[in-house]
């Protein structure tokens, strides 16, 4: 059974722009592609990390691989006009909290100039059928009020990649009703979303200040692991969960249109809203060499509690959640393991991805 409402054989062929492809989510979701059969053009940077799941799952193979910046708007638009891609998957961006506070300026250039000229390449090039442009659930005016927000909340954000993010979701506001107007669709024939998943993880991730991939590092070095907030409760998920939202969504975009068009929350299930801390002694009950942790206070501002609600998901894409927190963690620990051993990482993480499809 193939993950619910992913169709392998809408995406064999198709010609599809990836932006952000050699980060952690890009290099899955470039994988996840490969599998389908579909052609992938891929702009981004050099990879972020060293190493980095792109270059250690081999991610590259097969694709048209792209170095570029997206704050580059004519380098950018020579290569959609080159691709004459008919579905955009935008995923590029500076993706941290606390490298927002320590580079603001940066963090806005890359986020919200990156955005503006991938969407007036798009209104210049007339190919594109389908765009999903990934934000975050940080984009909300977060209140830390215990229930979960729904497309419809105001945006927000306090600190500097947040606000960086909602600016993103008022672009992409803006250019739909400007230049992507439902009434004119048979004219323009292009459909546009705006994506907002949870926190992610998942195997390959190496970017600091990042949860996982800091427990992970102290405890495979002996050490305590530090956490700012503990009590902090996010939506946890596997990578692979919102890009399989992703990826119906652009389908049904392709498809149906400005009817799908419009904000999508991509979050866990209630039980897997967890606080920072259980998640980590969730993990440590996987991992029989953890460390333990310790404290820091942090003087930088982080919502304490942030909850989404996908309801919009599932009822209208059938979009599902199949891993459980517990089955996220194992299969981060895991893949951790495997190249910690040396395995093959590119067979490794194809083999992972084809559990979650239920392929094995």
């Amino acid at each position: 059974m193939e993950a619910v409402g992913v169709n392998p054989a809408f995406w064999q062929g198709k010609r599809v722009l990836l932006t952000g492809h050699t980060g952690f989510k890009g290099s899955w979701l470039t994988l996840w592609l490969q599998a389908m059969g579909a052609q992938i053009t891929g702009f981004a940077l050099d990879p972020g990390t060293e190493p980095s799941l792109f270059a250690l799952a081999q991610a590259g193979q097969g694709i048209d691989d792209v170095r570029g910046d997206l704050r580059d708007l004519g380098e950018l638009f020579a290569t959609v006009s080159e691709a004459e891609p008919e579905i955009v998957l935008h995923l590029a961006a500076q993706p941290l909290v606390r490298e927002g506070y320590r580079d603001p300026l940066g963090t806005y250039s890359s986020n919200v100039m990156g955005t503006l000229n991938l969407l007036e390449a798009l209104r210049q090039v007339g190919s594109v059928k389908a765009c999903v442009l990934v934000t975050t659930d940080k984009v909300y005016a977060n209140q830390e009020w215990p229930w979960p927000y729904r497309e419809n909340e105001a945006l927000g954000g306090h600190d500097p990649y947040s606000s960086s993010k909602a600016c993103c979701e008022l672009l992409a506001q803006s250019y739909a009703a400007s230049f992507f107007p439902a009434s004119a669709y048979a004219e323009h024939g292009l459909a546009l979303a705006t994506a907002r998943a949870g926190n992610v993880l998942g195997g390959g991730d190496f970017a600091p200040d990042r949860l996982i991939p800091d427990v992970l590092k102290a405890w495979s070095h002996g050490e305590p692991v530090t956490l700012r907030l503990p009590q902090a409760v996010r939506p946890w998920q596997h990578a692979l969960e919102p890009l399989a939202g992703y990826l119906q969504l652009a389908e049904r975009l392709y498809r149906e249109g400005p009817a799908f068009a419009g904000a999508w929350n991509f979050g866990p299930s209630e039980q897997d809203m967890c606080s920072v801390g259980e998640v980590v002694a969730h993990l440590a009950e996987l991992w029989p060499a953890a460390a333990g942790l310790k404290v820091e206070t942090s003087t930088l501002h982080e919502a304490g509690l942030l909850r989404l609600d996908s309801a919009r998901a599932r009822q209208l894409l059938g979009w599902r959640t199949r891993w459980s927190l517990h089955d996220c963690l194992r299969h981060t620990l895991d893949w951790h393991l495997a190249w910690q051993r040396g395995d093959d990482m590119r067979a490794f993480s194809l083999a992972q991805l084809d559990q979650y499809v239920g392929r094995s």
